[in-house]
């Protein structure tokens, strides 16, 4: 496969293959996890919307989803939102988050595919003592 130009830049045939290769894995896992999480499944395949339902999914507002779009705020609110999806599913230890932070594609494809792994619900706006599960008495 030869190289391929796409808006002024050129990428190798392999880099192609292995960036689609990697697209279709992230887009077989948000399929996975919608279905655990009792979303639509055709949700995950349209861009845009896709991210509203993962909003929904961790109890955020759908207006939260515009926060993607500005430029250095969305790396970080990315990383915010990927460790509430690790919540959600009841992961709650440091070891977690990080590997949620660094390996995203493999650790959602994970959280979906595992028999283990359930949807416990929306974590946003709960307190830490509320989701470690010590009450306040």
């Amino acid at each position: 496969m030869g190289d391929i130009t796409l808006l002024g830049m050129e990428f190798s045939g392999g880099m192609a293959m292995a960036t689609m290769f990697l697209a279709i894995i992230a887009i077989g896992a948000n399929c996975k996890l919608f279905m655990k999480c009792e979303q639509p499944i055709w949700a995950a395949v349209i861009p845009g919307y896709n991210v509203v339902i993962a909003m929904r999914i961790l109890g955020r507002p759908d207006a939260h989803a515009l926060l993607f779009l500005v430029p250095v705020l969305n790396v970080f609110f990315f990383l915010k939102t990927v460790i509430e999806l690790a919540q959600a599913f009841g992961k709650r230890s440091m070891t977690d988050f990080v590997l949620a932070a660094v390996f995203n594609v493999f650790y959602v494809l994970n959280l979906s595919l595992a028999y283990q792994e359930e949807y416990e619900g929306p974590v946003y706006g709960k307190s830490a003592h509320r989701t470690s599960g010590l009450q306040a008495a």
